[in-house]
C-alpha cells in the first residue's frame, strides 16, 4: 500500500530526519541507487550537478556535495515525480514546517523543482489533497524561493496569474513559486 503525502511533506520529514515514518523504503520497488541519483539531480540544472550533496529517503548519503545542496529523489511513496535540491535555507524551513514551528526567513533560500511536481494546497500548508476550496496546484518545472515577508508582498498569490506567485501566503511558510516551464494538465474540482 502506498502512502500518499504531499512532496512538501516529504521535505520536511527529510530535514527533521523523521523520513522512514511515512516514506516507506528508501529504494522503491526496481529502482537502484543509480536510479535515486539519477532521479535527484534531475530536479536541478546541470551546472549544478556534480556539487550537490544527494541522499536518499534513509539519509543515505548517495553522493558527496559542496555546493550547499541537497538533492533528493521523488519520494518513493509518491505516485509520480517531484525530486527536489534544497538550500541550507528550504531545510530549515523545512524542518520548521514538520514540527509545526515559526519560520521566518532572513535571508534568501532557492529550492529546485525542475521536473515539477505532485501538487499542494496553495492555501494550506498541511493539506494532503485537493478540496473544492483549497486551490490545489499541480505544478511544472519550478524554481521556490524564501526570502523576508516584506519581499514576498509585492507578488501575488494566484497561481494562475501568468508568474512567479506566493504560496501559502500569511503563513510563516509562505514563499514564492517560480514556474520556469508548462503545468501538466489537471483535472478540475467540481
Amino acid at each position: 500500500m502506498i502512502t500518499r503525502i504531499p512532496w512538501r511533506g516529504a521535505i520536511g520529514l527529510v530535514a527533521a530526519g523523521l523520513v522512514m515514518g511515512l516514506a516507506g523504503p528508501a529504494v522503491a520497488e526496481g529502482e537502484s541507487e543509480a536510479d535515486m541519483l539519477e532521479d535527484a539531480l534531475s530536479a536541478t540544472w546541470p551546472g549544478m550537478v556534480a556539487g550537490a550533496t544527494v541522499v536518499d529517503w534513509e539519509g543515505n548519503v548517495l553522493q558527496e556535495g559542496s555546493n550547499g545542496y541537497t538533492c533528493l529523489p521523488s519520494p518513493p511513496n509518491l505516485a509520480g515525480t517531484a525530486p527536489m535540491c534544497l538550500d541550507a535555507t528550504w531545510m530549515a524551513w523545512a524542518k520548521a514546517w514538520q514540527n509545526e514551528e515559526p519560520f521566518t526567513a532572513d535571508s534568501l533560500g532557492i529550492a529546485y523543482m525542475l521536473q515539477g511536481d505532485e501538487g499542494a494546497s496553495n492555501l494550506d500548508p498541511y493539506a494532503m489533497e485537493p478540496t473544492a476550496d483549497n486551490q490545489w496546484v499541480v505544478e511544472g518545472p519550478h524554481l521556490m524561493i524564501i526570502a523576508p515577508p516584506a519581499i514576498l508582498e509585492a507578488f501575488p498569490s494566484d497561481p494562475d496569474n501568468g508568474g512567479p506567485y506566493v504560496m501559502w501566503e500569511g503563513t510563516d511558510y509562505q514563499h514564492l513559486m517560480v514556474p520556469v516551464g508548462a503545468r501538466p494538465a489537471q483535472e478540475t474540482m467540481e
